[in-house]
């Protein structure tokens, strides 16, 4: 059976979304979420680490025993999150800094274990890297959202200190919104991750009813339209 990817691809982004809908990994989205350019870079290692991990799973899935799987995908994924470690301290030093703990923590994302049982070690490696990559970019985006909310509301700025962070090469994506802004220091702190988290969820779960409502309106104009056809069409033979 060929897999949908564009199904897959759907449902990592948007319909089972890591943070906004199944409502995992919000450790790291509540922490690391000060600015933009920190959520993008603790999404862009998690999908790295998310996309390695399925991609081997799925190549190990007739191999591997059912008794040991889990003990085997926890190794995996914790060797995984020490490359990305070791790369990120030897090349992205200072965004490595920023991040810290949280890295390392990667190792407990029940995201990550959660793909690569649920859907890795059941699928082709096809199928297991879309997915990987689908939800990896879902939850980056996710991080990248919150921590832009936090920070255009907390500091006036947008992917503050990117070429720091990220390299040279992203230096374009630090931005000044607000010039001359005196700064809303409690949309950083802790307290304000929990807010924008909450902000953000009501503002999907609203989305997503007006689009279903939408959705529905369609259908049944659809199907209003064609029982028209058909009687037209049905008094025209007679």
């Amino acid at each position: 059976m060929i897999p949908d990817y564009g199904r897959i691809v759907h449902d990592g982004l948007w319909d089972n979304n890591v943070v906004f809908v199944q409502g995992l990994a919000l450790c790291p989205t509540l922490a690391v979420t000060g600015t933009a350019t920190n959520g993008l870079g603790m999404g862009l290692a998690t999908t790295a680490v998310l996309t390695a991990s399925n991609i081997l799973v799925s190549s190990l899935r007739h191999i591997v025993s059912p008794q040991v799987r889990i003990p085997v995908y926890i190794v995996l994924i914790a060797t995984l999150v020490t490359l990305v470690d070791m790369g990120l301290n030897a090349w992205l030093h200072e965004l490595h800094k920023v991040l810290g703990l949280f890295i390392a923590l990667i190792v407990v994302n029940c995201a990550i274990l959660g793909r690569a049982e649920s859907f890795a070690s059941k699928n082709s490696v096809p199928a297991a890297a879309a997915d990987a990559l689908a939800m990896g970019l879902g939850f980056t985006a996710a991080l990248v959202v919150v921590g832009g909310v936090r920070e255009i509301v907390g500091s006036g700025t947008f992917f503050h200190g990117a070429s720091q962070l990220l390299g040279e090469g992203l230096a374009f994506l630090d931005l000044t919104l607000i010039p001359h802004y005196k700064g809303f220091l409690l949309a950083i702190l802790p307290p304000g991750g929990f807010v924008a988290l909450g902000l953000l969820l009501a503002g999907k779960r609203v989305l997503d009813r007006r689009l279903a409502a939408r959705a529905e309106a369609t259908a049944s104009r659809k199907a209003t339209s064609s029982a028209e056809a058909l009687a037209s069409a049905g008094e025209s033979t007679g």
